[in-house]
């Protein structure tokens, strides 16, 4: 079974998005903070990991660069954000 990493400090959006993808054959592990994702991907080291942008604490996009380096794990950013930060 494909296990994913959801992390959203929304937890309307959490309870629905991990009731789905349960459904769907999916083990399911959440957090709602960016250090809570940190932890949870190294003792989990999930398949995927969906991951919010806007977190309280480590934003998802910092949560990201650090899973990143240590890790290949496909990340997809999920946000309601218009505007991102240019590269570079």
């Amino acid at each position: 079974m494909a296990r994913v990493l959801l992390v959203d400090e929304e937890p309307n959006l959490l309870h629905s998005l991990r009731y789905s993808l349960r459904q769907a054959g999916y083990e399911v592990a959440t957090a709602a903070t960016g250090e809570e994702a940190l932890t949870l991907a190294s003792r989990e080291r999930p398949d995927v990991v969906l991951l919010d942008v806007m977190l309280p604490g480590l934003d998802g996009f910092e949560v990201c660069r650090r899973l990143r380096a240590e890790s290949t794990v496909p990340i997809l950013m999920l946000t309601a954000r218009r505007e991102y930060p240019r590269p570079g």
